[in-house]
């Protein structure tokens, strides 16, 4: 089935299209959490696979063969269909799940120089302690 290119892609429909495979297909009782994401780490490895013996010059080239990158957005897009299975199956929102990531780690891991909060009495502004 070939896509209009005037559909707007969005995270819900395509939960909606995968849920709608898989019941034509009588998979739902196998869409376990478990199972998923053991499919997710599949889906993960062999898109591993493709880069695992690449130098790094070579992977930042990989979408310039065009066999290469047919494999590389296959394998992306299974990992991505079983994680949006998962995150469907489990009541969870991919995009604000990682909209919360980006948050934490935002606190967590500060632009050099900044904190998020005053230092403390007499703790320098420098993450290193000096300056």
């Amino acid at each position: 089935m070939n896509r209009d290119p005037g559909r707007q892609l969005d995270v819900p429909r395509l939960q909606r299209r995968l849920a709608e495979f898989a019941a034509a297909r009588n998979w739902q009782p196998y869409h376990t959490p478990k199972n998923l994401v053991a499919a997710l780490s599949v889906e993960a490895s062999e898109l591993v696979e493709i880069f695992q013996w690449l130098t790094p010059e070579e992977s930042a080239d990989v979408m310039a063969d065009p066999g290469t990158a047919h494999r590389v957005r296959d394998e992306v897009a299974d990992v991505l269909a079983y994680l949006l299975q998962l995150c469907e199956v489990l009541g969870v929102d991919p995009l604000a799940a990682l909209d919360a990531k980006i948050d934490r780690n935002e606190l967590r891991f500060p632009v050099a120089g900044e904190r998020p909060f005053p230092a403390p009495d007499g703790e320098s502004d420098n993450a290193s302690g000096g300056e």
